[in-house]
């Protein structure tokens, strides 16, 4: 049996609420989001932080290298459903994202539970004067 640990829930992503200005608006939530996972009970490790990627709605692991798969969708309003598999074990996390951050809860089987927050990750550019 694998044993998933927080890491394999990536996908599990944020929650709170949306600005209005954002509501609605395709796209709203693109980008990548570093996602931190704490365990509160079972016997996944306690802690992890990992990044997905979201486009359109559509949630993915940011990197091929994760060994888990990720599916789900962050709705409109900012409501986060997902589930993560990784061999034999599998997961869900729910939430809601904002515009910059979001929070949530994941669960794998009856293994272990807990709570995830997740903020967007944002790119500076220098630009000459």
């Amino acid at each position: 049996m694998s044993k998933l640990t927080p890491i394999s829930l990536v996908g599990l992503l944020s929650g709170a609420i949306l600005t209005p200005a954002a509501a609605g608006e395709p796209g709203a939530f693109n980008g990548t989001w570093a996602v931190d996972l704490v365990t509160e009970s079972g016997l996944c490790d306690a802690r992890y932080s990992t990044s997905v990627a979201i486009r359109d709605g559509q949630v993915r692991a940011a990197s091929a290298a994760t060994a888990a798969r990720v599916s789900g969708q962050v709705g409109a309003d900012g409501t986060v459903g997902l589930s993560v598999s990784n061999g034999a074990a599998s997961g869900a996390a729910s939430g809601r994202l904002q515009a910059q951050g979001g929070a949530g809860t994941w669960k794998v089987s009856a293994l272990c539970s807990g709570r995830w927050t997740a903020r967007r990750n944002t790119t500076r550019t220098a630009q000459a004067e």
